[in-house]
């Protein structure tokens, strides 16, 4: 048993005798440990405010009893409304050490999620256009996610879902057929998705110009948005035609519809590639858009959803969207003309992939701009008797900004991921080349794109996902302060501490009463919290919380180093127990970045 289990039974032991020679009923659940704010206050506090009103005593008073009949491994001391306890740092240190060093790679795992089978989708890119800043965070967060709950004992089966059909990929397909003159990437020596992407561009270009005509032509339509317009216009009534004749089935239009389609996922993939993204289950929108038909046709037969007299099918919902005035909002879960929309189809992809995998969890990673959308879907599942529904996640995220402004796609302004990863690599190569280190990381570009990849998923991670937060690319890159190569850079310096004690006679042996300074207690402290942060990440489906450990330890080991000797020691026992407790640091780093998607450098 762990000496913070050891001690909560403890006093839960001690404050039951107490309830029961007063006849009252106790319950465990208000015994609670906290994480003192000094660290001269103690290892565990329990605060005894809960049990003040029952007992009718001051939490003081309780705290005195309670600490006075206490026996654990170490002492415990009454301070105020807490009972602060200290553990025996030397048994603490021998077990912590011991179980870091023998578990290794997988020290931090738990089986707090054993048995449980757990979808994660993220990603879902269109195929008009390549992933950019947005989409990194996403991939970020879903990957991390997966492997942190993978980390929790989880069988974890990570799935993207390509929109590859819709009017925006006919927009590209209108472009082509203008302006491309039968050209292909590899003609123009493009990236494959960057050429559908600039396509589309040129699309909207020419879209802004002829609603501007249209306006101009008819001062009427001045104040309409442009998205209500945009089918007014020539090549937007083109677009319209095309996405019907792709429907209909048109070969001409399938064909090309194919070919781009190929060209966007060939380029998308070779960016999951570059950024260490992977996935068990890729679906296509144009496979799956249909599934939810049936589904709202079976909720029409039932009544959770109605007919209205233009032929729309409705659910009522049982709160308000915003100012909508109705009591109940109402949501169409297909048109008139019979099509569907999103909506639609996420409840019939929902179904069918429990169908086909049934899942304990499903997690949708997609930005808060669509919580609204999930809380629609969620609700509408349930009403269909699904019962997995409320096992149904949105980690809902904020948006990724420039320190200029927002993004936008059709504008042309967004940041490309290949281009923001080769450019933080390159900067990455000029400062390993400006500190002559070139020698010592042997492959400049190899580890530069290490330190670029490091530095782009810390810093999209180190946000609590539902936070907005803007991409500086020179902080993201900063080998000093709370950085993605600042925390490799204190990987490679553990390596390499290690490697130079290999070299030596290392004649010494662990002893754990030797490291004990506080410098040694806050390192041997922090190794035995990373199996909690790591449930607790899996828990909340946050590794923001691993982000911020991994920093925090990799700061207290830097301060430990500068003050304590790890190679150079007249006792060798002491040299050979801080190498012990440095491998156990390096572990909890090493483990850490795998969960957060950072690349381990052994130098740099």
């Amino acid at each position: 048993m762990e000496p913070r289990d050891i001690w909560l039974k403890a006093i839960s032991d001690v404050l039951e005798g107490i309830y029961r020679e007063k006849g009252l009923e106790f319950s465990q659940s208000l015994v609670v440990a906290e994480k003192p704010p000094q660290a001269e206050l103690g290892d565990l506090a329990f605060p005894m405010f809960s049990f003040s009103k029952t007992l009718r005593q001051g939490p003081p008073q309780i705290a005195v009893l309670v600490a006075s009949t206490l026996k654990g491994p170490g002492t415990a001391t009454a301070a105020g409304p807490y009972v602060n306890v200290r553990f025996d740092r030397k048994d603490f240190t021998q077990r912590v050490i011991t179980q870091v060093l023998a578990a290794g790679e997988k020290y931090g795992q738990s089986d707090s999620y054993q048995g449980q089978k757990v979808l994660v989708e993220f990603s879902s890119p269109n195929t008009n256009k390549p992933l950019h800043l947005g989409h990194l965070r996403n991939n970020a967060l879903g990957e991390s996610t997966s492997r942190i709950l993978r980390a929790n004992g989880a069988e974890v089966k990570k799935v993207n879902l390509f929109n590859d059909r819709g009017i925006h990929i006919c927009k590209s397909m209108v472009a082509y057929q203008k302006w491309a003159s039968g050209g292909t990437p590899e003609s123009t020596g493009m990236k494959s998705d960057h050429f559908v992407a600039d396509l589309y561009v040129k699309f909207q270009n020419e879209l802004k110009l002829q609603i501007k005509a249209l306006k101009a032509a008819d001062p009427s339509l001045e104040p309409k948005n442009d998205d209500d317009l945009w089918a007014q216009t020539e090549i937007g009534a083109q677009a319209a035609q095309m996405l019907r004749d792709w429907e209909l089935g048109e070969a001409t239009v399938k064909a090309l519809w194919t070919t781009m389609n190929q060209w966007a996922v060939q380029g998308i993939m070779e960016t999951y590639r570059k950024t260490g993204i992977t996935f068990d289950w890729i679906q296509f929108e144009h496979q799956t858009y249909l599934f939810g038909k049936d589904e709202v046709l079976k909720g029409l037969e039932s009544g959770v959803f109605y007919k209205r007299p233009d032929g729309a099918v409705c659910v009522e919902l049982p709160w308000k969207e915003n100012n909508q005035a109705d009591s109940n909002a109402v949501k169409v879960v297909l048109r008139s003309d019979g099509t569907s929309i999103y909506l639609t189809q996420d409840i019939g992809t929902a179904v069918r992939r429990n169908a086909e995998w049934p899942f304990d969890q499903a997690v949708y990673v997609v930005a808060n701009e669509q919580d609204y959308h999930f809380k629609v879907l969620f609700y509408i599942l349930g009403k269909l008797g699904m019962p997995w529904a409320s096992k149904l996640f949105h980690l809902s995220y904020g948006l990724v900004n420039l320190p200029t402004g927002w993004m936008k796609t059709r504008e042309g302004t967004v940041v490309d991921a290949d281009d923001l990863l080769d450019e933080l690599a390159r900067l990455s190569a000029e400062e390993i080349k400006s500190k002559g280190r070139e020698a010592e990381v042997e492959d400049v570009t190899g580890t530069s794109y290490s330190i670029a990849l490091g530095a782009l998923s810390y810093y999209l991670l180190q946000v609590t996902p539902s936070k907005d937060m803007i991409f500086n690319t020179e902080e993201s890159l900063s080998f000093n302060g709370n950085t993605g190569p600042y925390l490799q850079y204190m990987g490679a310096r553990i390596s390499s501490i290690l490697a130079k004690y290999e070299l030596g006679e290392k004649p010494g042996t662990f002893d754990a009463s030797l490291l004990s300074s506080d410098g040694d207690w806050e390192l041997v402290r922090l190794i035995e919290e990373f199996p909690t942060v790591v449930m607790q990440a899996g828990r909340d489906k946050n590794p923001a919380l691993v982000a911020v450990f991994l920093y925090e330890i990799a700061k207290s080991f830097s301060r430990y180093y500068h003050d304590n000797p790890v190679l150079n020691n007249e006792n060798p026992d002491l040299s050979a127990s801080r190498i012990a407790l440095s491998q156990g640091v390096l572990h909890v780093l090493k483990n850490g970045f795998y969960l957060l998607n950072i690349p381990f450098l052994k130098s740099m």
